[in-house]
């Protein structure tokens, strides 16, 4: 049965979110950054009068920096806490089947733990991923 998904752009790739972990989608104005904070912890910034941890997605899957920082974020709750998780773009919201990985796919860096399944989007596989494996502390439950 088809579920709805997030299509969006990170490091250049589609990714696929499942909407059941999107709570909302936002422009990211300024972050304040947080000294000594784990290295994919970007800062923090004001949206609707909270206060929401912004991660730096590509640091996050064991990238580099973007030249140009990401200001769309796709805004998640984990543990009662909201996460900002910065991506370059936002495309659409669609109904899509998930298949799981097959054991055939290599995935590098931190795609490996935060790719979940596959969906096909006009005959090319994207991959899914799982919010909470780019939240520090977050990996061993997305697992």
């Amino acid at each position: 049965m088809p579920q709805l998904f997030l299509i969006a752009q990170i490091a250049g790739r589609a990714v696929a979110i499942e909407s059941g972990q999107v709570e909302s989608v936002v422009d990211i104005g300024t972050i304040v950054p947080v000294p000594g904070a784990d290295r994919q912890i970007h800062g923090l910034a004001a949206l609707r009068s909270r206060v929401v941890t912004v991660i730096d997605t590509r640091v996050a899957l064991g990238l580099d920096h973007a030249r140009t920082p990401a200001t769309r974020a796709v805004i998640t709750q984990y543990e009662g806490h909201h996460y900002a998780i910065l991506v370059d773009a936002l495309e659409d919201v669609a109904p899509f089947d998930q298949v799981p990985l097959s054991s055939g796919i290599v995935l590098d860096l931190g795609w490996r733990a935060a790719g979940c399944g596959i969906i096909e989007r006009d005959g090319e596989p994207v991959l899914v991923i799982d919010l909470r494996a780019l939240i520090p502390g977050g990996a061993a439950l997305a697992a």
